[in-house]
């Protein structure tokens, strides 16, 4: 069974050939991975297991981790430089942090205004 931090390879999808690491499991079919998009293309999704190759790599991260402490687990382990990813900018942190932001934003508008209409 595969387990949370493990670094991965997608194998099937828009993302292939891409690395990943599993944040949280769903059940025995499914987990949520993440790149995250910024290091390595890979959005926060729900993935099957057999869309992934497990990797000989595991990251030290808590259950449902951050983006941000995802590339912080990325930073520590030194892995981005074995694997040739390319650690993002500062302003192209900031800019994530700024979406992120906005988008939390929008969810609790949209969820305020679902309360109101019932």
């Amino acid at each position: 069974m595969i387990e949370i931090g493990t670094v991965a390879m997608k194998i099937a999808g828009r993302e292939a050939s891409r690395y990943c690491v599993v944040v949280k499991k769903i059940d025995e079919n499914f987990v949520i991975v993440t790149g995250p998009k910024i290091l390595t293309g890979v959005k926060r999704r729900r993935c099957n297991i057999r869309h992934l190759e497990e990797l000989p790599y595991k990251l030290e991260i808590k259950e449902d981790a951050s983006d941000e402490e995802v590339l912080e687990a990325w930073k520590k382990s030194g892995l981005y430089k074995k694997l040739g990813l390319k650690l993002p900018a500062a302003h192209e942190i900031k800019a994530m942090k700024e979406k992120e932001k906005k988008e939390e934003k929008k969810e609790k508008e949209k969820t305020s205004k679902e309360k109101k209409s019932k």
